[in-house]
């Protein structure tokens, strides 16, 4: 099938699911400055690869991808911090990180794949 939307694109879903894994595990969270963090991060993931497909430039299209890579980091880094207080669970965080391990891959992959091409 081809490309007709970024909702088409696999990493976006698994991106979307994601955001949603991290809100249901926080839903009862009372440290409101790290859910907020945690829930922000993990929406401008899905955002990011969203917003870079729709751009009109390969350049921002990988401009975007990085900043979607980057907030793949900052989640990656407060699902260790939330971890270690107590706030999630060694296997939760440890599916959470592996997931959002493999988006950040999958980005790169996205990114190499438009040097090439262009």
């Amino acid at each position: 099938m081809a490309y007709q939307s970024f909702e088409d694109l696999d990493i976006w879903k698994r991106a979307c699911r994601l955001a949603t894994e991290v809100y249901k595990n926080l839903k009862d969270c009372r440290d409101y400055g790290l859910k907020e963090q945690m829930t922000r991060s993990a929406v401008s993931i899905a955002s990011n690869i969203a917003e870079g497909a729709e751009r009109n430039s390969v350049k921002e299209y990988r401009q975007f991808l990085h900043i979607a890579k980057g907030s793949a980091a900052e989640l990656r880094t407060q699902l260790y911090i939330a971890n270690r207080i107590g706030l999630l669970n060694k296997s939760i965080t440890a599916d959470l990180v592996e997931e959002t391990k493999a988006i950040s891959a999958k980005t790169q992959a996205l990114v190499n794949h438009l040097n090439k091409t262009n």
